[in-house]
């Protein structure tokens, strides 16, 4: 969950992980349940990943970068997508026909997410930012990914400041649930 660097060095991490926990599920065969386990780590990690970028990156994509507006907006419609997603594959059972539609369109969702924003987003704000400032960031985004909440919440406001003080407090929420579930336990 926590990588170290600056945000895009913290955030690039990010996305590796969550490839891996994609190609998991995916060499798994149909039905496992190692697949329903793993799916939830993979929405763990999702939820937090955007939690964080709500919070702090995409408001520093608004400040620093050129048409950042538009930059973040599209960012935090794509996350919408996702956490849709999340919500409904919450639901499903590995061995759910629609368990595995869920997870090749979550797939090609974050996949195109992801080339948009290490291909896109990550280089002008690198262009726009100070060393120090990106530093700053990702000392933020880990802070964040440790309060966010591990399930989505596709209905809770995803633009600060409403986002900064309601995420904390589902967070606990939810890793109390997490406890109690045995949900997001490495196998």
């Amino acid at each position: 969950m926590g990588h170290g660097g600056n945000v895009i060095a913290e955030l690039t991490a990010d996305h590796r992980e969550v490839e891996s926990l994609f190609e998991r599920i995916g060499a798994l065969p149909a039905g496992d349940g190692e697949r329903r386990r793993l799916a939830d780590q993979l929405t763990i990690e999702l939820v937090r990943h955007s939690v964080a970028e709500e919070e702090y990156l995409y408001p520093a994509v608004r400040r620093f970068v050129d048409d950042g507006d538009d930059l973040a907006d599209k960012e935090i419609d794509d996350h919408s997508a996702v956490e849709r997603m999340l919500k409904e594959l919450e639901g499903c059972d590995a061995d759910e026909h629609r368990f595995d539609a869920l997870i090749s369109r979550l797939k090609e969702a974050v996949t195109s997410h992801i080339a948009d924003e290490e291909g896109r987003l990550f280089p002008l704000l690198s262009e726009s930012c100070s060393a120090g400032d990106l530093d700053k960031l990702g000392d933020k985004i880990r802070r964040a990914k440790k309060m966010a909440p591990t399930r989505p919440h596709p209905a809770a406001p995803d633009t600060p400041p409403a986002n900064k003080l309601l995420a904390p407090g589902a967070g606990m929420v939810d890793r109390v649930r997490d406890m109690l579930s045995g949900r997001g336990r490495q196998g």
